[in-house]
């Protein structure tokens, strides 16, 4: 077996570097925008007297970037080449973000909101494979930002079963034109400040704890009865996460998106695609906290010796480069099956492996972000450095991307045999 990179992905590398250093450095370095990255990044991205919202010139930045990669041909690699983009594969995706993360904090790469010049678009998949051709003309707006689509699956009494959800949709006619009813709670709803639509997710058959039943509408953000309650001011700020209220809210049947009863495939479409690349850019960010722990105490010389000769600094990296590396291999190797399969089949056979990659990249994140601290001492414990970035990062993702005891939960069904292709 060759565990090789293919030649044209490493040369693709080397070209996104290059862009980086030519294009996305220089408009990182203009008008003071470093102060969104050096130690004044929390006040400088959060509009504190705001509500905690994301500021203005902050998201103006990250659409700038946006927009400059998107010209250069980079934004839409994962995209299908009928939108626009280049059939980026999973594999690739993979190796693109943890390369990305273990180049460290900046403009090209962003994990606090999922910014990358190489863009994650898992609500695109999703138009893909379940959208009507109407709402499949929303893909290219997505991307440039026309529409912004929010996820609208937790809730604030059932968290991450999504199966047990109170949201309710009723068949109804209003003025003569035939639709739902939709009325309930939604949390986490991230981006609703900008937002265009919801993808929302409500039970319209069934019992609770059924997996068949709930459906998905795209539900305009400005539809009477949506309002949001409050933004949740979270560890890492700023904040664009809010809880949405749905009251009365009547959508026409063309807000259905995918088949009714059948909403939780595009659930599964959503976080499987989501989570092996942010498991990938959680083992990058890992990997740079790392290496910047092994320069540094090269550098370092208390007491007149290198602090690397000190094997209880030694120990613990090794131990973080050893995992690392095992753990690239499984996120490279389900990556790239994830590219063999079909959505379907991911689904039914290989959800416990992203889930393996995406808690285990997750806590090897926060673990890597602890030890930097720690061997860089008081400058660790700054601002000054990345660290407490990527250590709430890193909490971040153990707590709201299905939570690591969830992610778990799904291995053991799959080890046991309760879900899967094992299923008893």
């Amino acid at each position: 077996m060759d565990f090789s990179l293919p030649p044209d992905l490493v040369a693709y590398l080397a070209e996104l570097d290059r862009f980086i250093d030519a294009k996305i450095k220089p408009l990182e370095q203009a008008d003071d925008n470093i102060r969104f990255f050096d130690h004044r990044r929390e006040w400088a991205r959060t509009d504190f007297e705001g509500g905690g919202l994301p500021r203005h010139d902050w998201e103006e930045l990250l659409r700038k970037a946006k927009n400059i990669a998107d010209d250069a041909g980079h934004l839409r690699f994962a995209i299908p080449k009928r939108y626009g983009g280049q059939d980026g594969t999973n594999l690739w995706m993979a190796v693109i973000r943890e390369h990305f993360a273990a180049k460290g904090l900046g403009l090209h790469n962003d994990l606090q909101n999922e910014h990358s010049i190489v863009g994650n678009f898992p609500i695109v998949k999703m138009l893909d494979l379940y959208g009507r051709d109407d709402q499949k003309a929303m893909i290219d707006g997505s991307i440039t930002g026309k529409y912004r689509i929010t996820f609208g699956l937790t809730e604030p009494d059932h968290g991450s079963d999504a199966t047990h959800m109170e949201t309710r949709a009723v068949e109804a006619v209003r003025d003569g034109k035939k639709g739902w009813v939709i009325n309930g709670e939604k949390m986490w709803t991230t981006g609703m400040h900008v937002a265009t639509h919801c993808a929302l997710f409500a039970r319209t058959t069934g019992q609770d704890g059924d997996a068949r039943g709930i459906t998905c509408f795209l539900v305009p953000a400005d539809a009477p009865g949506v309002k949001v309650e409050e933004y949740l001011w979270t560890f890492n700020m700023p904040t664009d996460h809010p809880r949405v209220s749905f009251t009365d809210v009547f959508v026409t049947e063309d807000a259905l998106f995918g088949e009714v009863g059948r909403g939780l495939s595009l659930a599964q479409c959503f976080v499987h695609e989501n989570r092996i690349r942010q498991a990938a850019s959680s083992l990058g960010a890992a990997v740079f906290c790392i290496n910047e722990s092994v320069k540094y105490a090269r550098e370092r010389k208390p007491f007149g010796e290198e602090l690397a000769r000190n094997q209880a600094i030694q120990f613990p990296l090794v131990e973080l480069a050893t995992q690392a590396e095992m753990l690239r291999l499984l996120i490279r190797k389900t990556a790239w099956e994830m590219d063999q399969m079909t959505q379907a089949q991911v689904e039914h056979t290989l959800s416990d492996k992203v889930s393996m990659c995406n808690y285990w990249a997750n806590r090897l994140c926060g673990q890597a972000a602890d030890r930097a601290i720690q061997v860089h001492g008081g400058i660790g414990y700054s601002r000054h450095k990345p660290f407490e970035h990527i250590y709430r990062h890193h909490r971040r993702y153990r707590i709201t991307e299905g939570s690591e005891e969830i992610q778990m939960r799904k291995v053991a069904g799959f080890l046991f045999g309760y879900m899967g292709v094992n299923k008893r």
